[in-house]
């Protein structure tokens, strides 16, 4: 391919800038902006050339001339907020390096000479991240302490939000998106009076469970089972693995007869519970099985019209669940509901496993005539997609 005379007039420049000439580098590069004035190597070069001679404004104006060209120049930007920070001005610097971050190429794909520019970028907006962290809570901390008793956990996570500590975690189904559905990671249980009910239960499910493990284990199967050639992307390590199973009772509004039989007691406390009823799609009821020193990675769920009940029935010390940015163990004897449309991920660091009874329930917030309107919509997707 035949090189252009911008690009072999800034070869050229950089040469010269590494046989220090800089007389002769400054005007290849005026030459080669005279060549082809859209090409951001250039202003890239002379900044390149101005930071040398200790024209740190000017070398700012040269990369701001390169990002007017191409916007998404990495190397520009990082080029940039390294001029800023030395200028003295890190915050501002840290504004561009988390620009520069957002659009950063891949780790495993970085070529070398960006690697030491985005650990540098990286930990500049941790350090900012950090101060801008204290100085909000510093600055509120006379008017929280005004607020006695008061329950500041969502204010805490807003703050946590905004200093850059933290994700803003929103809802992202996979299937079914219902709007207007509050965002909330795990549920008031004054939504689902049954709770206590079930929670009552726990030791009965539990020694059903445990008697049967022994004796059914070749029913418990791997819970993620992506077909050969399919892109598994976060889901490598599991894909037909042993290492997190699970036994159906119900799965996509259809009951398992065999299973459920094998569960008599569970399955006539589960039948007695207000789960999600939408043909071809809820309820699912299982019991998850985590083996230890096993993580289920970061994911969400397919549909925010209902949500996701959990009753730990064997937890050993170590057992976590984060869903957005709350974290909580499991809990012998507490159930909970969270929306698994919000990216959510779990964790056994325990030497035992872990086993959950995990059924779906309506989102409290739809009222009887929408739940209807879903469930018979969910049912013309089906009869639509099946018509080929």
């Amino acid at each position: 391919m035949t090189e252009s005379p911008s690009s072999r007039l800034n070869r050229a420049a950089l040469a010269a800038m590494q046989a220090q000439d800089m007389d002769r580098a400054t005007q290849l590069l005026a030459e080669a902006e005279a060549a082809d004035p859209r090409d951001p190597q250039t202003p890239m070069n002379r900044a390149v050339l101005l930071r040398a001679r200790g024209d740190l404004a000017g070398a700012i104006a040269a990369l701001d001339a390169a990002l007017a060209i191409d916007p998404y120049q990495a190397i520009a930007l990082l080029s940039k907020g390294a001029l800023v920070e030395q200028a003295g001005h890190p915050r501002a610097a840290a504004k561009i390096f988390r620009n520069a971050l957002k659009i950063a190429p891949p780790d495993a794909t970085l070529p070398p000479q960006l690697r030491g520019m985005i650990a540098h970028a990286r930990a500049a907006v941790a350090r900012d991240t950090d101060a801008k962290n204290r100085f909000l809570r510093e600055r509120t901390a006379s008017l929280r302490s005004a607020h006695p008793g008061a329950d500041l956990s969502r204010f805490d996570e807003c703050l946590d939000i905004a200093s850059g500590a933290k994700k803003a975690y929103v809802q992202e189904p996979l299937f079914l998106t219902f709007p207007k559905l509050a965002p909330i990671t795990f549920h008031d249980r004054a939504h689902f009076p049954w709770m206590p009910a079930l929670e009552a239960q726990t030791d009965v499910i539990g020694d059903e469970l445990t008697a049967q493990l022994k004796i059914y284990w070749d029913r418990f199967h791997p819970y993620i089972q992506y077909p050969a050639g399919a892109p598994v992307n976060q889901w490598e390590a599991l894909n037909h693995s042993p290492d997190w199973t699970s036994l159906h009772l119900w799965r996509d509004g259809t009951k398992n007869a065999e299973n459920c039989a094998l569960f008599p007691r569970t399955t006539a406390i589960l039948e007695g519970l207000p789960m999600a009823d939408q043909p071809g799609y809820a309820p699912t009821a299982m019991f998850s099985v985590l083996q230890p020193r096993t993580t289920i990675p970061p994911h969400s769920g397919s549909a925010n019209t209902r949500l996701i009940a959990h009753l730990p029935l064997i937890v050993p010390e170590g057992c976590r669940f984060r869903v957005g940015n709350d974290v909580r163990p499991w809990i012998m004897g507490e159930s909970f509901v969270f929306d698994d449309t919000i990216e959510h991920e779990a964790w056994n660091d325990s030497d035992s496993l872990r086993a959950v009874l995990i059924f779906d329930v309506w989102n409290p917030f739809l009222s009887a005539a929408e739940r209807a309107l879903v469930s018979a919509m969910g049912s013309a997707l089906n009869d639509y997609d099946a018509g080929g």
